[in-house]
């Protein structure tokens, strides 16, 4: 098959994999996207196709070059491709080609490349420069790389400070920001609760921040009950 036909037959099979009920359901979820660019497959099937196509090298360079991509599932096939690839600097070549194109924040959320846990150094640099992005989804791509792999045993106090310092008006910015915050009081309370108590974040992030992290089980009675005291009243000037 040539490219054109190699990208015709994976969306014939996106389409016989369709489900209309879950369609209108997840259109509702991501709004960002043109309910038309929704074919309504289900993640499951979604994650074993990708498995088969990367199986497939010929088919798998030709889908991954096929940027930008016309339906939602082909996106999220193109997330969990690049998730699975193994050699790390072949994954990130693919991460940033195709990370100006990523449009919701489904995609954005479920890309998590496996390989990253092995390359951790190196990768901040990398996500210092997702950081500076003007691109929404590729600023949110990297709060949510820090979140995911540097709050741990790895975690360092200028991660934070970085995540503090974003300033945006893009609401998926913002509320992975305040993911971040409220995951990172959870595991490293001590450390990050100045950053609340010293309002570091923008107003709105700040409350989002303390209502996420009530809302966790991993957070404690009596830290829910302080964080309450420390949120910021719309009458109140930071």
């Amino acid at each position: 098959m040539n490219k054109k036909q190699i990208i015709k037959f994976i969306q014939d099979e996106l389409f016989a994999l369709r489900d209309e009920s879950y369609k209108e359901f997840n259109s509702k979820l991501i709004p960002t996207v043109d309910s038309k660019k929704v074919i309504g497959v289900r993640t499951p099937a979604l994650r074993a196709h990708a498995k088969e196509i990367s199986a497939d090298k010929e088919k798998t360079a030709v889908f991954l070059d096929a940027l930008p991509h016309k339906y939602f599932e082909e996106n999220q096939l193109h997330a969990f491709i690049i998730s699975g690839i193994k050699d790390y600097n072949e994954c990130l070549g693919r991460l940033n080609a195709f990370l100006p194109f990523v449009d919701n924040w489904a995609t954005c959320d479920q890309m998590s490349p496996k390989v990253f846990k092995k390359h951790k150094e190196e990768l901040k640099s990398v996500i210092y420069q997702w950081l500076r992005s003007d691109k929404t989804y590729t600023v949110r791509f990297g709060i949510g790389m820090l979140m995911e792999h540097y709050l741990d045993d790895d975690f360092d106090i200028s991660y934070p400070r970085r995540v503090a310092k974003i300033r945006s008006d893009e609401y998926y910015i913002n509320m992975m920001t305040a993911w971040y915050f409220a995951t990172a009081l959870a595991k490293q309370y001590e450390a990050v609760l100045p950053f609340i108590e010293g309002r570091k974040l923008d107003t709105w992030t700040h409350n989002k921040t303390i209502q996420k992290a009530v809302e966790s089980y991993r957070i404690t009675g009596g830290q829910k009950e302080y964080l309450r005291t420390l949120k910021i009243k719309q009458t109140e000037k930071k």
